[in-house]
């Protein structure tokens, strides 16, 4: 998710959900380490819970990293062992790293010395010509041997020669069973299933199935309000009444204007909002006016609100109630 769950996405996520953990987009050890990009920190206190995501393969590097995660106040550290991207293989990060499990050990053994917070990991069940069956157990009992105590597994394998990252989220075949089984020999382990999910309704059967979590990426992000604003009741079993998109919006306002007195763009906030109103009526205006109007250097939140109308005609009214 790199470009994509940066902190305004999670802001608006969290207007959504008051409980799903969130991740960052992947930060690699070194920018924060050798590079001193701590901006790429930036998180705002109501994410909470979020988890910073690092990339990398070098143990004492990725114990510094996930120093600086924690006194910036990150819920968790996650060492990514799932991103097919050519660039992240170059520098020996995400899904290559399923090649060398005793590396990955110990990384997750220097992370977990660093910091209190939880070291997670996510990978894939394998890479290439490697038998699942055989590297995936291999790999999950290493890395809870070096102290891991939550995983996240990516239902595919990830093909580093021959497919693009895209290729990778689509084309190699899932095995959800796979991972069922992962877990009846791991029953102490906390693991979430991610790949192929798209509605709560099947993060529910996961769920049921006996795993301990569900992690959905992007049609979380294209349609956020299918899958967030009844999350908390469905999946969390929180009595509130659910959320909603509207609310968001409005919630959202604030938030804006305090980022562009900062010197922020508009775009940079409502490009993570397009997908708010999803197979709605007027969800097609309501991108249109955003994508068309928030480069604008003069753009503000009046132009959220003449979007708003476009799905509701008394968003105006409303706001004021």
């Amino acid at each position: 998710m790199m470009d994509w769950t940066d902190r305004h996405c999670r802001y608006l996520h969290r207007q959504l959900s008051r409980h799903a953990l969130l991740y960052t987009e992947m930060v690699t050890a070194p920018a924060l380490v050798r590079g001193g990009a701590l901006h790429l920190l930036d998180h705002d206190p109501a994410e909470h819970p979020v988890a910073l995501q690092l990339g990398g393969s070098d143990p004492a590097e990725l114990a510094a990293a996930a120093r600086l995660g924690a006194v910036a106040g990150y819920d968790e550290i996650n060492l990514n062992c799932g991103c097919p991207s050519d660039r992240v293989q170059s520098g020996t990060f995400g899904a290559v790293l399923m090649r060398d499990a005793a590396r990955v050990a110990e990384c997750v053994a220097a992370m977990r010395d660093a910091v209190d917070v939880d070291v997670t990991v996510k990978c894939r069940i394998g890479v290439d010509e490697q038998d699942p069956e055989q590297v995936l157990p291999e790999f999950l009992a290493r890395i809870v041997a070096a102290g891991c105590e939550r995983v996240t597994i990516h239902a595919r394998k990830a093909w580093l020669h021959g497919l693009s990252p895209k290729e990778n989220r689509d084309i190699p075949p899932l095995d959800y069973d796979l991972v069922m089984r992962m877990k009846g020999l791991f029953p102490n382990l906390h693991i979430s299933i991610n790949g192929g999910i798209a509605t709560l309704d099947h993060a529910t059967q996961m769920l049921e199935r006996g795993l301990d979590g569900v992690m959905i990426g992007r049609a979380a992000y294209h349609q956020p309000a299918d899958i967030l604003c009844a999350a908390d009741r469905r999946i969390f079993g929180d009595t509130r009444p659910d959320t909603c998109a509207e609310d968001a919006v409005f919630a959202m306002l604030p938030y804006i204007e305090a980022h562009l007195s900062a010197g922020g763009r508009l775009h940079q906030v409502t490009r993570h909002m397009l997908g708010l109103f999803a197979g709605r009526p007027g969800a097609r205006a309501w991108r249109r006016v955003l994508s068309e109007g928030a480069t604008a250097p003069e753009a503000g939140p009046e132009l959220v609100e003449a979007a708003l109308a476009e799905v509701i005609p008394l968003a105006p009214s409303a706001k004021a109630v």
